[in-house]
């Protein structure tokens, strides 16, 4: 069966199931006597192995295989929860994860799983992790050979079975120094494969050659010598310590064989009958629930000739407004109305909820928590809230980092927690929500707090300020120079450690998103860094302005209005113009300057100015005039034009003519 075209939908699903398990090992973490959690990721993990059975991927099915045991002991009271038991449950995931990675990166899905399989087996057979040392044991607690088997394998013990031949299963253990263990390896097969045939070995030949194994290794061997003989034929070859020959027992391997080449048909059974039954009891809420798998790629493209659309649309506006005939302008009117609405679909398609970037933080929590010996409680709140398919892929990172610096910098150890009259057990919060056409990203923690003082003393030391600035900076203001390149308050930097260390790279990717980020702490309290990003970076809203000739594009997001200031209402301080806006001392910025026009506004009495914001920040941004509000298709400048101070993009206007778009919060100091 050709299954490469099943094969996006086995890496989607094969995603979907794995988180379940991983949040579902989690809540099993915190409530270890609640068998229902146990059976939620026994049925993930079940439908898991059946899908990589069925598409191939056998070091996928047999791992997953191998905690469904674990699981299926745990749920049976068997196996009681311990730490040591989710640790490997927790490194089965993560596995399980790297191989379907590398499926879905092209790869073939193959991986070293043998120490991880070793420990639930050893789990399994209710061994103590600790002092289980072998890397392979050759009989089970029952007696029965825990080796598997695939199906070229079994037929020939059958084939040898039917022909009267012994089948016995081999453990060779080495001395503990010997020099040269792939030598002693190649004498002992070459001793049995003169009595018999070497069917299977574990580990596999190649790692025997390339000595990855410690003293033991184990053989499935078929001959029609009896044991004895084959035991004294191995004890001479030199350096050989220890030699068990037992006569093998295929049950287990044949019934687990049995089980995986099954399971396929028992998923696709069981599927059908769920489906089945939710027609029958649940017929309307099926029909509103019918969705369809699109690539991503398709998206991309759609966007792109929609785009097109955008440009081709202002330029049919352009033209309605200079002729003067009715029923052109109506039908534009209407095109304008009806692309609008297309838009807001193509955008809907591309959203998809944060949580494909917040499922990953509460295992990474909890091993940072535990490296660190800390205790902490984390909670994450609108999950479900959506972002462009563009800026999910580019946030990831920075908000890694942050939740790396809050459980490393922010919250206290316990006892220290203690000591300020706090809970040895620290709360982080993950929140995010919609506001307008921004999304909100927040990350809380109840921990020390940032000492400002101590900022503001490193950054005088380290030039990032100077003095007269320092003494003119809010509280804000200073809790964002840890965003300074190379600022840290961390007298020893590790590679978790340091509050500032890389957060002007977390800073700078935020800002190329089109977003900002803001600090708010109180020292003994907690810390709340808040990230506002664009719902999408493809289609925006600006407002275009004229610098002599040329039109500029300012984005709508970062402004707080319009307005025409005279002359006499603009004062000096501290060497710039400044203007009084409600209230409040706003620097003049003239565009004109920043992009090296000749001229001035000297003959002119009035300024056309827009007023621009930056988290609480503020510019007047002067221009010759105004043209009006549009919706613009944001395009990058490429590899060569990338540093270009103040502009973020450019845009193809109706006309033809390109406009580049201001990036504000560079000229927000």
């Amino acid at each position: 069966m050709d299954t490469n075209q099943y094969l996006e939908v086995f890496i989607d699903e094969s995603n979907e199931n794995l988180q379940v398990v991983n949040d579902r090992l989690l809540d099993l973490e915190n409530n270890s006597d609640d068998l229902t959690i146990v059976n939620d990721i026994f049925r993930a993990a079940h439908t898991l192995k059946g899908m990589s059975a069925t598409m191939g991927y056998e070091d996928l099915a047999d791992l997953t295989h191998k905690l469904e045991n674990v699981l299926d002991a745990i749920r049976n009271e068997k196996i009681k929860v311990q730490p040591s038991i989710l640790d490997v449950l927790f490194d089965s995931v993560e596995a399980l994860e790297d191989i379907v990675g590398d499926v879905s990166n092209g790869g073939d899905g193959k991986k070293d799983v043998s120490s991880i399989v070793t420990k639930l087996q050893a789990i399994e057979a209710g061994e103590d992790l600790v002092s289980n040392g072998s890397l392979n044991k050759p009989v089970s607690s029952k007696g029965e050979s825990t080796i598997e088997l695939d199906e070229f394998e079994t037929t020939v013990l059958d084939e040898a079975k039917s022909q009267g031949q012994n089948i016995f299963d081999i453990n060779v253990s080495l001395a503990e120094d010997c020099l040269l263990k792939a030598a002693r390896v190649y004498m002992v097969f070459e001793v049995l494969e003169k009595a018999g045939e070497v069917i299977k070995s574990i580990p596999s030949v190649d790692q025997l050659e390339d000595e990855q194994f410690e003293e033991s290794f184990q053989m499935l061997f078929v001959s029609d010598e009896d044991a004895d003989t084959i035991q004294a034929k191995i004890f001479k070859v030199s350096e050989v310590n220890d030699v068990q020959v037992n006569t093998f027992n295929p049950v287990n391997s044949a019934s687990n064989l049995k089980e995986v080449k099954n399971v396929a048909e028992e998923e696709v059974s069981a599927t059908v009958e769920d489906s089945v039954k939710d027609t029958n009891k649940e017929q309307k809420k099926a029909v509103g629930n019918k969705t369809i798998r699109v690539n991503i790629e398709r998206l991309d493209a759609l966007m792109n000739l929609f785009e097109e659309l955008i440009i081709d649309r202002g330029r049919l506006e352009q033209i309605s407004q200079s002729l003067e005939h009715q029923d052109f302008r109506e039908t534009v009117e209407r095109m304008t109305r009806t692309s609008s609405e297309l838009q807001n679909v193509i955008l809907t398609m591309r959203m998809v909820p944060i949580d494909q970037v917040f499922n990953r933080f509460p295992r990474m929590v909890r091993n940072l928590a535990r490296d660190l010996g800390k205790k902490i409680d984390f909670e994450i709140e609108g999950a479900e809230t959506e972002l462009d398919r563009t800026v999910i892929d580019e946030i990831g990172d920075p908000l890694v980092h942050l939740i790396r610096n809050a459980v490393d910098h922010g919250v206290e150890m316990p006892d220290e927690r203690i000591g300020q009259g706090k809970s040895d057990t620290g709360k982080l919060l993950l929140k995010a929500y919609h506001s307008g056409n921004n999304v909100f990203v927040e990350i809380t923690d109840d921990g020390g707090g940032i000492n400002k003082d101590r900022v503001l003393q490193k950054a005088l030391s380290n030039g990032i300020i100077t003095q007269e600035q320092a003494s003119n900076l809010n509280d804000r203001q200073i809790f964002e120079l840890i965003m300074a390149s190379g600022f840290s308050t961390a007298d020893q930097i590790s590679d978790i450690s340091g509050r500032g260390v890389g957060l002007d790279v977390v800073k700078n990717t935020i800002e190329s998103l089109g977003g900002s980020i803001e600090i708010d702490s109180e020292l003994g309290v907690g810390t709340t860094f808040s990230i506002k990003l664009p719902l999408t970076l493809s289609i925006i809203s600006v407002m275009l302005v004229v610098l002599d000739d040329d039109t500029y594009a300012i984005p709508l997001s970062s402004i707080i209005e319009t307005a025409v200031i005279n002359k006499n209402d603009i004062y000096k301080a501290h060497g710039r113009e400044v203007i009084d806006f409600r209230g409040n001392i706003v620097p003049l910025v003239h565009l004109r300057q920043v992009f090296n026009f000749n001229d001035m506004y000297e003959n002119d009495d009035y300024y056309s100015v827009i007023l621009v914001r930056k988290g609480d920040q503020m510019a007047g941004l002067v221009v010759d005039s105004f043209i009006g509000q549009q919706e613009i298709v944001l395009k990058n400048l490429g590899n060569y034009l990338r540093d270009v101070f103040a502009v973020s993009g450019a845009t193809i206007l109706g006309d033809g003519e390109v406009a580049l778009i201001v990036d504000t919060n560079a000229l927000i100091k």
